[in-house]
């Protein structure tokens, strides 16, 4: 019974703040795909590279992975004293830095992933470094890229809830609001809507992913 009542008060609250909730959401959806799309132009060149270069692999790897060992919410906490204040920018530059690993690290193994027959094939045709990069290892490469991207987007919806911790915004303020009132109903108001995102976008990803991927490698034995 009390499930049944936490879901009636949960719609009659979606109901009456319907509005809140699309604003909300549109914070959201701000708030994460910002930071993702700059990470993606960081990231892909630094994949490239480290594929290229052993020192900067080391390097690039050694500081996404530190990134990704320091919990969210205290790195969200770190920008205040650091300086960057509170709101929706320093929290975007948190989810920037926590996306990075993902994306940066299937570059990587996206371009080194690419046979070396077919480097020598097109290094035979006479391709240019640049050449043999965006008409032959890029395409290949990627539907793994893009993979890396789905993961930090996921990955970041759910992350960014954290953001009203530090006034960023979004879906995090109705489950902060749940939290300090005790009112299940907010809580859900915030994490229901969250959830839904990150099941819709890892659905339309996939489907890009798959679309994205060169006909001869996606196709099953005997299509």
């Amino acid at each position: 019974m009390q499930e049944v009542d936490l879901m009636v008060k949960f719609f009659e609250v979606l109901v009456s703040r319907q509005n809140e909730v699309i604003w909300a959401i549109r914070e959201h959806l701000m708030l994460v795909f910002v930071p993702i799309a700059f990470a993606t132009l960081v990231s892909v060149p630094l994949g490239v590279l480290a594929s290229r270069y052993r020192w900067l692999e080391i390097t690039v790897m050694s500081v996404a992975n530190a990134l990704q060992t320091i919990p969210s919410l205290a790195l969200l906490a770190l920008m205040i004293p650091l300086g960057f204040g509170i709101g929706n920018k320093p929290a975007m530059f948190v989810l920037f830095l926590y996306a990075l690993l993902p994306i940066v690290r299937n570059s990587y193994i996206g371009i080194k992933g690419v046979d070396e027959g077919v480097r020598e094939a097109a290094r035979g045709m006479g391709m240019t470094y640049f050449q043999r990069l965006y008409l032959v290892e890029m395409p290949i490469a990627i539907p793994t890229i893009v993979g890396g991207v789905r993961t930090a987007t996921v990955m970041i919806i759910g992350t960014a809830t954290l953001a009203a911790m530090i006034g960023g915004g979004g879906l995090g303020d109705f489950i902060v609001s749940g939290l300090g009132m005790v009112r299940d109903e907010l809580i859900l108001l915030g994490a229901v809507p969250a959830a839904l995102l990150a099941i819709l976008t890892d659905f339309l990803f996939g489907k890009i992913e798959y679309f994205i991927t060169p006909r001869g490698l996606r196709m099953a034995p005997g299509e």
